[in-house]
């Protein structure tokens, strides 16, 4: 639901649109904080970084990008986010597919002791 947010031990997502298809979020990853290393089965992910540098790894390949560059995942690539800089990282994350529920998460490696 638009406004939904959490905060999770990386950082926090906030949801600024949704409708048939498609999610918007904002998400801000902490300094030297990172995501679980997942998949999704139902959606595809386009990632626009807006503030900081992000370390992005899809599908074992490793990338960093700055604000203004764009990052895709397709479906059921494995992929993740780090923030090894001292400032925040903020993402816009545009998720495309049949569905977007935050339960379309399959866990390969977590640092924070959540199920993989």
């Amino acid at each position: 639901m638009i406004g939904d947010s959490d905060t999770r031990p990386w950082g926090s997502w906030q949801i600024l649109d949704e409708g048939p298809g498609y999610k918007v979020k904002r998400i801000e990853v902490l300094p030297h904080s990172r995501l679980s290393y997942q998949t999704h089965d139902h959606r595809s992910e386009h990632w626009v970084i807006t503030s900081g540098k992000a370390t992005c790894v899809v599908d074992g390949m490793t990338r960093i990008v700055g604000p203004g560059e764009c990052v895709d995942v397709e479906l059921k690539q494995p992929h993740r986010i780090t923030n090894m800089e001292d400032e925040l990282l903020v993402v816009i994350e545009v998720q495309r597919g049949e569905y977007c529920g935050e339960d379309d998460i399959v866990r390969l490696e977590d640092d924070y002791g959540r199920s993989v």
